[in-house]
C-alpha cells in the first residue's frame, strides 16, 4: 500500500495548500491513504467541523487531533457525527470521539489509525500512552485485518516519540510524530519493519515562530511581555509529512520518504 501522513495544519495558510495540493498528489502518487493532522488548522488552536470537512474534501481519508482537540467547541459534537475525524486515545475516558478506528482504503484494504498523547513536557496529565496503544495494537495484529497501522505520537519529547517507535516496532506500518511543527529528518524503517518519523511538521508558512507570525513571538522571548495575541503566518505553505510504502503480506514498510512540498522547504517527493 502507499500511504501518506502529513503534519499539523496550521491556519488559513496550511489548509489552503492541502486543498490545493492533497487532490493532485493522491493522482500523481497513487496514493492509498491519507492520514492529516488537523490539530491546529482553525486559526492555529484547534479545528472546527466546517475546516475539518475542508481536509476531508481535499482528499484526506481520516483527520487526527491532538491535545488542542475541542478548542473549537463545536468539535465536541462534530467528532460524534464524523468517524472519519480521530482524537487522541488517551485524551479522557469520557471524551466524545474514538481514539481509534479501521477504515476501508481505495484499494479495499483495511487501515486502521490510532493516536496518542505523550505526557514529558505537555501541559496537563494525559494517561499512560503505552498502555493505551497497547490495547489497541494486541486487538488489531498487523497483516490480519488490519493491512497497515498508523500511529500519530501527539507529544513535545522527541525521546518519548522514539520510545513509541520502538513500542509499536514490528506492530504497526508507521509511527510518526506530531505537535512540535518542525519537521525531522530521521525517517527510517526500524529493525522490526515499522515506518518512523520523529516530527512529521506542519502543513504551514515556515516564514513564521512554529506557524505563528513572527513578531509577536520574538517580542515575548526578547521582552518577556505580551502585547497582542498570537496569529498564524499567512505566507505559502509547505506540505510537511511522509511517505509510507508497505508489503501487501505484512503489512510492515518497505520504503520511507519525507515530504516537503511548496513553500520555503520544498525538496523530497515519493
Amino acid at each position: 500500500m502507499r500511504l501518506l501522513f502529513l503534519g499539523d495544519v496550521m491556519g488559513r495558510a496550511g489548509r489552503s495548500a492541502v486543498s490545493e495540493r492533497l487532490p493532485r498528489l493522491r493522482d500523481d502518487w497513487r496514493l492509498d491513504f491519507v492520514v492529516v493532522n488537523g490539530e491546529n488548522a482553525s486559526n492555529g488552536m484547534g479545528l472546527s467541523g466546517e475546516h475539518a470537512k475542508g481536509l476531508l474534501d481535499a482528499g484526506a481519508d481520516c483527520v487526527t487531533l491532538g491535545d488542542h482537540a475541542f478548542d473549537q467547541k463545536d468539535m465536541m459534537q462534530f467528532i460524534e457525527t464524523e468517524p472519519r475525524v480521530i482524537r487522541p486515545l488517551n485524551f479522557a475516558k469520557n471524551a466524545p470521539g474514538k481514539g481509534h478506528r479501521l477504515f476501508t482504503a481505495r484499494n479495499g484494504k483495511k487501515v486502521l489509525v490510532t493516536q496518542v498523547l505523550g505526557q514529558v513536557f505537555m501541559k496537563r496529565a494525559f494517561d499512560d500512552p503505552f498502555s493505551a496503544i497497547e490495547t489497541v495494537l494486541k486487538a488489531h495484529p498487523l497483516g490480519g485485518q488490519a493491512a497497515a497501522i498508523l500511529v500519530d505520537v501527539h507529544c513535545e519529547a522527541t525521546s518519548e516519540k522514539m520510545a513509541m517507535g520502538h513500542f509499536c516496532d514490528g506492530r504497526a506500518s508507521l509511527v510518526v510524530g506530531t505537535h512540535t511543527h518542525v519537521p525531522t529528518a530521521d525517517a527510517q524503517v526500524l529493525p522490526g519493519g515499522t515506518g518512523y518519523l520523529t516530527d512529521a511538521g506542519m502543513c504551514g508558512d515556515y516564514d513564521s515562530v512554529i506557524g505563528m507570525d513572527k513578531a509577536e513571538p520574538m517580542r515575548r522571548f526578547i521582552t518577556g511581555m505580551p502585547k497582542a495575541r498570537f496569529t498564524p503566518a499567512l505566507g505559502e505553505a509547505t506540505l510537511s509529512g511522509v511517505f509510507v510504502e508497505t508489503d501487501d503480506r505484512s503489512g510492515k514498510a518497505t520504503r520511507v520518504a519525507m515530504v516537503r512540498v511548496g513553500g520555503r522547504l520544498e525538496s523530497a517527493a515519493p
